[in-house]
This record gives structure tokens, C-alpha cells and sequence, in this order.
């Protein structure tokens, strides 16, 4: 496996709405890499269009700097679930380093996607899993945290980026 370049915002890639993977075996190559990227990074989550492939799949693992390594794949994922409750919490991203911001989402959420076996999985996750998933599928429907903000907020976080 091997560390790939991570796509740095305003990358255009990071904007484009990601193709459904039709043969899970076609990424098995690419997961493994975009795992060795992410925890070299070091992140938590890491969506194929951040690494230049355009195509509908993310990993994470949110546990492994605190404990155990748990790496999950998502392969063409979908909330079908979010709960009414909102959280409003600090996120980074490996594609705009150096920036965190405050974005408001769903408290828990039920992920539908297929695994690298190929086989559909139903996970209701909460905490920094939910927070995770959704922003990894964030990348893959063409959106930043940068695309979550006020106008105002927006504009004084890519000051500070684009300073960095």
C-alpha cells in the first residue's frame, strides 16, 4: 500500500459529485492506500474525491489515536436516518489544514453502505462516528466544511486558510 497526495481546497475535485462504485473489488487497491494516507495524515476519516478518485467511497476509523484501530469502510453510502436532535461541533479536514470550524449536524445518524465484502451494512452511529460519516459524505456529494457556514464565518475561515 502507499501514501497518496491529499487534494488541498479549492481543488476542484473537492467540489464534483462523486460516481456510485459499481465492483466493490475495484477499490480494495484504493482503500488500502487511502487507509495508509489517513493515518499518516493523521485524520480520522478520508473520502476518495480528497485523494483525486471520484468515485463514492470513504474509510474512517475515530477511535484509532484514543485506543484500538477500528477501520470501517463505506462503500456507496447513505444516510437513511438522522436524528431531530443537532450538534453543533469543531471540525478539521486533511483537505483545508489548519482550519477547524464550528458546523451543526445531526447527533446520530443510521449509515447504510456496502463493505469491502460487498455486503450492505446498517450501522447507527452517534458521537464522533456521526460527525465522521457525515462529513466524509459530505466529500463525496462535492461539499467542505467551508460550504456549511454563514457567508461571514465562511469568509473569515478561508482568510485564515488561504494565510496559512
Amino acid at each position: 500500500m502507499s501514501v497518496l497526495e491529499i487534494l488541498r481546497w479549492p481543488d476542484p475535485k473537492l467540489s464534483v459529485v462523486c460516481d456510485p462504485v459499481a465492483d466493490v473489488t475495484s477499490v480494495r487497491g484504493l482503500v488500502g492506500d487511502m487507509f495508509d494516507t489517513m493515518y499518516d495524515a493523521p485524520g480520522r476519516g478520508l473520502a476518495a474525491p480528497q485523494v483525486g478518485v471520484l468515485l463514492r467511497v470513504f474509510v474512517m476509523d475515530v477511535n484509532w489515536k484514543t485506543g484500538e484501530k477500528t477501520p470501517v469502510v463505506c462503500i456507496n453510502p447513505r444516510i437513511v436516518a438522522a436524528s431531530d436532535v443537532l450538534k453543533t461541533g469543531d471540525e478539521g479536514c486533511l483537505s483545508i489544514t489548519g482550519v477547524s470550524a464550528s458546523v451543526t449536524r445531526p447527533e446520530a445518524v443510521t449509515l447504510e453502505y456496502i463493505d469491502l465484502e460487498g455486503v450492505l451494512q446498517v450501522d447507527a452511529l452517534d458521537g464522533a462516528a456521526a460527525k465522521c460519516a457525515q462529513h466524509e459524505l459530505d466529500h463525496l456529494d462535492g461539499l467542505v466544511t467551508f460550504d456549511r457556514l454563514e457567508p461571514a464565518v465562511r469568509a473569515e475561515l478561508i482568510a485564515q486558510f488561504e494565510a496559512a
